[in-house]
């Protein structure tokens, strides 16, 4: 029989976007290094582009109803650095400043809170020709464009994340070449990720100097929960080094001011310079972690895989970007940020699913695979919660289909549906059973 299941009262409801994937307005900004990367032949589906997007940039209004009708109290959106700084540094576009200023007001006009990113991941092209993330000068332009922000919204923004996933940044984007700037290298990936940690620490100090007492800062990893193959030490110890790979390796620097010591070592000459004063930066207080949490990784011990291990894919449920659904990975994941590193207030940033989804001839959108997929990863949530982690708030990725980074139009993430042709929203049967689940701060399982 199904159970209503409450969350804790005050517990906040949003959406999530970023600006690359839903703005558009692509003439009224700089250039940023996903333009570069949708230009490179063959690396993004189809050639498909953020050119128009969702056209977010004009029709703001329209998606901020969209949410109202939801019933959200809260949306997750970033922040695209060259609509702010065309060139990353210098003169300010006021035009773009005045943009996110009337989209915060939209926002709160609405009873809507905003929470704002920084940076996901549209570095301004002025600065990926001066060596991007890699040259140490781009931590303190990050620092200098924080301030910017800041200053124009930080009397109405009072929850910020500096950095969605610098994990991307550093290593789908450097090391794996599959997201912009589309490098392969491993010792320049490590320094990049680690001028986001410290670009981190510089933005955390620029939003307090700029904010009230109530202004709380926070960033977003995202996180890979390694499970061995078998109990066998030999799949154990690769589920170990995966997970110091994929998740230590930015949470030990922001909670413990150091990296872990078993990735530095098998890192050996490529591991990143590191300054004086560095890892304090990095790892001053934050007032919140941003989770976000898609699938899991079983992990077996083989000596011809990166870092002596590959990665399997055991028999399940897999989404249209072929991710195992594994809502218990996102329980345990909690569970381990408080226990192991004593987490802050904990927020779900990101947690959705992409399908293959079609506007049925009634004219709706029938995604029952999303909805299961939701159900099952809020009863996940309220799983951890009932073990004690501070969960207080959960986005649902995504507000509306849009650009999916490499994989251009061809994979559907909204809880809204997208006709990228006329432009249309349509509100998915996931997009209902949210509102459901908000209008009750209930979900039944």
């Amino acid at each position: 029989m199904a159970q209503l299941r409450q969350f804790p009262e005050g517990f906040v409801w949003g959406t999530a976007t970023a600006s690359f994937q839903i703005e558009g307005g692509r003439n009224e900004r700089g250039d940023c290094i996903w333009d570069d990367f949708c230009r490179w032949p063959g690396k993004v589906h189809a050639g498909d582009t953020g050119d128009v997007a969702d056209d977010h940039y004009h029709r703001f209004c329209d998606d901020v109803a969209l949410m109202a009708e939801l019933g959200q109290n809260a949306y997750r959106f970033s922040i695209s650095w060259p609509r702010v700084l065309p060139e990353g540094a210098g003169e300010v576009n006021e035009k773009g400043l005045d943009f996110y200023s009337r989209l915060v007001d939209e926002l709160l006009a609405r009873g809507i809170d905003p929470y704002v990113t920084l940076y996901h991941w549209d570095l301004p092209s002025a600065l990926q020709r001066m060596g991007g993330w890699a040259a140490r000068d781009t931590i303190y332009r990050f620092q200098d464009y924080a301030a910017v922000v800041a200053d124009r919204l930080g009397d109405r923004v009072k929850n910020w994340i500096t950095h969605n996933e610098p994990w991307v940044v550093a290593f789908l984007g450097n090391l794996h070449g599959q997201h912009a700037p589309g490098w392969e290298d491993l010792g320049l990936a490590l320094q990049v990720g680690h001028h986001t940690i410290v670009s981190h620490g510089l933005a955390v100090q620029a939003l307090r100097a700029r904010g009230g007492a109530d202004t709380r800062v926070g960033i977003t990893l995202n996180f890979s929960p390694a499970y061995p193959a078998s109990d066998r030490a030999e799949d154990v110890a690769a589920a170990r080094m995966h997970d110091g790979y994929s998740n230590r390796w930015f949470l030990d620097p922001v909670f413990e001011g150091r990296y872990p010591q078993d990735l530095w070592d098998a890192y050996g000459y490529q591991v990143p310079r590191v300054a004086p004063g560095d890892m304090e930066l990095g790892s001053q207080p934050i007032d919140f972690l941003g989770v976000n949490y898609y699938t899991r990784a079983v992990v077996q011990h083989d000596p011809r895989g990166w870092l002596g291990y590959r990665t399997l894919k055991p028999e399940g449920e897999y989404t249209a970007m072929d991710w195992e659904v594994f809502p218990q990975g996102l329980t345990d994941l909690l569970v381990r940020l408080t226990r192991d590193y004593g987490a802050p207030p904990l927020y779900i940033t990101e947690n959705g699913s992409a399908y293959e989804d079609v506007v049925s001839e009634d004219g709706q959108v029938h995604d029952p695979q999303r909805v299961a997929y939701l159900r099952q990863h809020l009863a996940a949530c309220l799983d951890a919660i009932e073990q004690g982690v501070p969960l207080k708030g959960y986005f649902a990725w995504s507000l509306v289909d849009n650009f999916e980074w490499a994989f251009g139009y061809s994979r559907r993430f909204g809880i809204a549906h997208v006709d990228f042709g006329t432009q249309r929203r349509t509100l998915k049967d996931s997009a209902r059973f949210f509102a459901a689940v908000i209008a009750q701060n209930a979900v039944e399982v």
